[in-house]
């Protein structure tokens, strides 16, 4: 029997925090790093023994799936300090393109047809592969849908690379949700802010599985 992948949260902002606490309320193991380390250590602290607390580099070297709960401009950085302990990992990208719009609202930074999966394809560390994940849906949303019943709310996935679907679906499903992928990275655009597959574009809400296959 294949040994599950071990996870890494880094960054416990509003996404973070809520993937890391849905993985924990579903008794699965994962690491937890974030710049201050107080944070991650008083996460760990209140997890019941399901999170482990380290240092962003720990993290990276321990883990198997990389989940950098960081803003879409900091990726560059991310991928540029730590490129050679990313190699051969799996990197799942949460990010969206956006910033506050100075009208109580948001708006993109990119060009309407460029996706922050695609950009962030392209500056990947070498040998590792690309996931995009967990950034469908807003974080209230991820952390109030999880294990939701009777039937579990879809969380969409896009991915090149057939060979860890099985990987990142353990991982979706440890954190309570059903998982749908929707194509390669270059669909990724669909399942960020604004995307036709997003909570807040044109799908604008959670979906069982059933609704989920009738919108792709």
């Amino acid at each position: 029997m294949e040994t599950e992948k071990k996870v890494a949260v880094i960054g416990l902002g509003n996404i973070g925090k809520a993937v890391a606490t849905n993985l924990v309320n579903n008794q699965h193991n994962v690491i937890v790093a974030a710049r201050n380390a107080d944070e991650a250590n008083d996460f760990a602290a209140q997890s019941g023994g399901f999170a482990q607390s380290a240092t962003i580099e720990e993290a990276i070297n321990t883990a198997d799936i990389i989940i950098p709960a960081i803003w879409f401009g900091s990726f560059k950085d991310f991928f540029n300090d730590n490129g050679n302990s990313l190699q051969g990992k799996i990197i799942v990208d949460v990010s969206n393109p956006i910033a506050p719009d100075g009208n109580g609202g948001f708006k993109k930074i990119i060009g309407e047809r460029e996706s922050a999966g695609e950009l962030n394809k392209v500056i990947l560390p070498k040998n590792s592969k690309l996931v995009k994940a967990f950034g469908t849906l807003g974080a209230g949303t991820l952390a109030s849908s999880s294990n939701r019943q009777p039937e579990k709310a879809v969380l969409f996935y896009a991915s090149d690379d057939t060979g860890i679907n099985n990987d990142i679906e353990n991982v979706i499903r440890n954190t309570g949700f059903e998982p749908l992928r929707i194509g390669g990275i270059d669909q990724s655009i669909r399942i960020e802010v604004f995307g036709d597959l997003h909570e807040f574009g044109k799908l604008g809400k959670t979906v069982n599985l059933e609704e989920a296959k009738s919108n792709l």
